[in-house]
C-alpha cells in the first residue's frame, strides 16, 4: 500500500467521512473547520485586571478545616488512618475482611464497614443514599465528582483469561507471530490489570451486552450528579465501554504515527527540541519520503490551507492526516519506517470487530450528550499507557464536538509520564487552533508499579519519570503551562487533582501572580472523599471551586476499592503525619472548649 494510494483516504477525497462521523452516527452533517486559529487577545484580555485581593489560606486552622464533621467522624478518621498505617493489616486486608464476614454475619459485617472504612471513603450504596453526604459537602462549598466504584469480583486467573481474549483480534489469534510492538500486545502475566494499582477501578470486557449495562450505570451516575450537586462531574472509564482490543491497536497506530514524524524530524536535524518546535520543511519532507521509496506528492496532502505555518509541517498538521477515514478499521494503518509506505496493522478485520469499535464510540457519544442535557461535566479517567494514546485521542474528538462553548469533557493527564508535558502542550495548541475549550484534570498517576514492572519484563522503555521529584516537576510544569493558557485565553480549564499540599500552594501562588481569581471558575481542585479535608474545605471557604471524588455502590461490591484505599493510605500516612496531627489537634480543641457534641450546620 503506497502513499499515493493511501494518503487520499486520509481526508482529501472524503472530507465528510471522519472520526467524528463515526463517533456520532446521528451527526453526519457535523463538520470541523481545520483552519489554524491563532489565539488572539481581545481588548478585555489585553487589559490585565489586577487581582488585588491576594488569596492566602492557612491549612492548619483545624476549626475551619473540620467544621463539616462531627466529633464521631473525627474519631473514625483517626482510627481508619491509624489502621491503614499497619502493614500487616493492609497486606492481609482481604483475609481479614473474609474472616470478619464469617464471624459477624453479612448484616453485622455491612454495619461494621459502614461505621469504619466504608463510611470513611464511600458516600452510600446508590444515588439516593449518597445525597446526604453530597449535600452536606455542598453546603460547605465542596462539589462532587460521582464515581460508581463497583468492580466485578474476579479471580486472578479469570481476569487474565478475559484480558487475553478481549485484547486479541481474530487475525492475531490466527497469526500469533504478527509484527506488533510488544508494548501493545496482550501478555498473560500482566493480564490482571488490578495488580499494583492503588487508586483506579478496573473493568474487564465480557461482551457487548455488559458494556451496554455499564453505559447505563454511567448514565444513572450522570443523572444523579445533575440532581444532587450543582455544576457536578461524573467520572467514566473508556475500558468499560467496549472491547479493549480497539484501544490497544489504535494506541499502537497513534504511537507509530508519532514516531514516524520524529524519525522524519531527525532526518531534517530537528531532533532534541520540544515536540511543537519540530517543524518539517514540506519540500525536504517530499524528498525524504521519495528516498524511502514512497510514491506520490506529499505536498498535495497539505493543500487547501491545512498547514498551521506555511511551508512547514508540525506534529498537529501531521496528525491531521489520520483524522479522515471512511471506516474505523481504516484508522489502523501505520507507516513503515524503512519504506515510507503505509501498511495495515492487521491482515484482516472482521465485520463484528468493526461493529464493536463503532459501538464503543457511540456509547461515548450517548454519555457526552446526557452530560450536556443534565448540566454535568464528564471526567474521562486515565488508564495504562498501552491504552492511553487512544483514550486521549477519542477524548479530544469528544472535546471538538462538546467543548465548543464551555468545558464539558475533561481529559486526565498523568504527570508521572515522561511524555506528559508533550501531551498537554499539543492538546492545548490544538484547542487554540480549532477554537474549543481545553479541559484537563492533572494527576500524578495510579499505575506506576504495574507500568514499570511490565516495561522491565517485556523489554521496552520505562514510561515513568525516574523519581518522585521528577514527577513533581513535571506536574508543576504542566500546571504552569495550563495556567498561562488560562491567563491568555479564558477558554482553558484545569482541575488540580492532588493531595500534595506543596502543589496546592504552588497553584495558589501562581494564580496570585497571574491575577486569576477563584470566581473565574477556571481552576478547580479535587481530592478523594474521606481524605485531605484540611485542604478541600479551606479552599472551598476561600471561594475556590473544590470537588471530592465521591465513590458509591453496595458494600460488598466496593470492597476492592476499599482495599486499594487502605493500601494507598498506608503509603501516605506512613510518610505524612500532617492529616492525623490536625485531626488530633481539632479533637483536643473541641475537648478543651466543651464542643465534644458539636454538630455541623447544614
Amino acid at each position: 500500500m503506497s502513499l499515493r494510494k493511501t494518503l487520499p483516504a486520509f481526508g482529501l477525497a472524503t472530507r465528510d467521512s471522519n472520526i467524528r462521523s463515526l463517533v456520532i452516527s446521528t451527526r453526519h452533517g457535523y463538520h470541523r473547520s481545520v483552519q489554524a486559529l491563532h489565539p488572539t487577545k481581545t481588548n478585555t484580555q489585553e487589559e490585565h485586571v489586577s487581582f488585588s485581593n491576594k488569596i492566602s489560606i492557612d491549612f492548619e486552622q483545624t476549626k475551619e478545616a473540620y467544621k463539616s464533621k462531627d466529633t464521631l467522624e473525627l474519631l473514625r478518621s483517626l482510627v481508619v488512618f491509624k489502621l491503614c498505617s499497619y502493614d500487616i493489616l493492609v497486606d492481609k486486608n482481604k483475609e481479614i475482611i473474609d474472616l470478619s464476614r464469617k464471624l459477624l454475619g453479612q448484616k453485622m459485617f455491612e454495619q461494621f464497614m459502614k461505621m469504619t472504612f466504608y463510611g470513611q471513603f464511600v458516600a452510600g450504596e446508590d444515588h439516593q443514599s449518597i445525597r446526604p453526604v453530597v449535600q452536606k459537602n455542598q453546603a460547605y462549598g465542596v462539589g462532587a465528582v460521582l464515581d460508581y466504584s463497583v468492580e466485578e469480583d474476579l479471580s486472578q486467573e479469570d481476569a487474565e483469561r478475559k484480558e487475553m481474549e478481549s485484547c486479541m483480534s481474530t487475525s492475531e489469534k490466527e497469526s500469533p507471530g504478527a509484527d506488533h510492538q510488544e508494548k501493545f500486545t496482550a501478555h498473560r502475566k500482566f493480564g490482571d490489570r488490578r495488580e499494583g494499582v492503588t487508586s483506579a477501578r478496573t473493568y474487564f470486557y465480557a461482551d457487548e451486552a455488559k458494556c451496554d449495562q455499564l453505559m447505563e450505570t454511567f448514565l444513572k451516575c450522570i443523572k444523579a450528579s445533575g440532581g444532587s450537586s450543582e455544576d457536578g462531574f461524573s467520572a467514566i472509564k473508556m475500558t468499560a465501554l467496549g472491547r479493549p482490543q480497539f484501544l490497544l491497536q489504535f494506541s499502537e497506530v497513534l504511537v507509530k504515527w508519532r514516531r514516524f514524524f520524529s524519525f522524519l524530524a531527525t532526518k531534517q536535524g530537528k531532533d532534541g527540541v520540544e515536540v511543537l518546535e519540530q517543524k518539517l520543511d514540506l519540500e525536504q519532507l517530499q524528498t525524504c519520503l521519495a528516498r524511502l521509496g514512497a510514491q506520490g506528492n506529499i505536498q498535495s496532502c497539505f493543500s487547501d490551507g491545512r498547514l498551521h505555518s506555511s511551508g512547514m509541517v508540525d506534529m498537529l498538521d501531521w496528525n491531521s492526516l489520520i483524522d479522515e477515514r471512511t471506516k474505523i478499521s481504516d484508522l489502523l494503518v501505520v507507516p513503515n519506517l524503512q519504506t515510507g509506505q503505509l501498511e495495515p496493522l492487521l491482515s484482516k478485520f472482521t465485520e463484528e470487530e468493526e461493529k464493536q469499535m463503532k459501538r464503543m464510540l457511540q456509547r461515548l457519544d450517548v454519555l457526552a450528550k446526557h452530560a450536556v442535557e443534565n448540566g454535568v461535566r464528564l471526567m474521562v479517567d486515565a488508564e495504562q499507557t498501552y491504552f492511553q494514546p487512544a483514550i486521549s485521542r477519542l477524548t479530544v474528538e469528544m472535546k471538538r464536538i462538546f467543548n465548543r462553548d464551555k468545558a464539558v469533557v475533561f481529559n486526565t493527564y498523568q504527570c508521572y509520564l515522561k511524555e506528559a508535558f508533550d501531551n498537554v502542550s499539543m492538546d492545548v495548541e490544538l484547542s487554540r487552533r480549532e477554537g474549543w475549550c481545553f479541559a484537563a484534570k492533572l494527576v500524578r498517576g495510579a499505575y506506576m508499579y504495574q507500568e514499570r514492572g511490565r516495561a522491565a519484563e517485556i523489554g521496552y522503555e520505562d514510561p515513568i519519570n525516574p523519581d518522585y521529584e521528577c514527577t513533581n516537576r513535571m506536574y508543576h510544569r504542566c500546571l504552569d503551562y495550563v495556567l498561562e493558557e488560562i491567563e491568555q485565553n479564558k477558554k482553558a480549564n484545569v482541575m488540580v487533582a492532588s493531595h500534595n499540599i506543596d502543589t496546592v500552594k504552588h497553584t495558589l501562588r501562581r494564580m496570585n501572580e497571574m491575577g486569576l481569581a477563584p470566581t473565574d471558575k477556571k481552576v478547580y481542585f479535587g481530592q478523594l472523599l474521606g481524605m485531605c479535608d484540611q485542604i478541600s474545605f479551606p479552599l472551598a471557604q476561600a471561594g475556590f471551586p473544590v470537588y471530592k471524588y465521591v465513590p458509591y455502590g453496595p458494600v460488598n461490591e466496593v470492597i476492592p476499592y476499599l482495599s486499594r484505599r487502605a493500601q494507598e493510605n498506608r503509603g501516605i500516612m506512613k510518610g505524612v503525619q500532617m492529616e492525623r496531627d490536625l485531626l488530633w489537634k481539632e479533637l483536643m480543641r473541641r475537648l478543651s472548649n466543651g464542643e465534644v457534641f458539636y454538630t455541623p450546620a447544614v
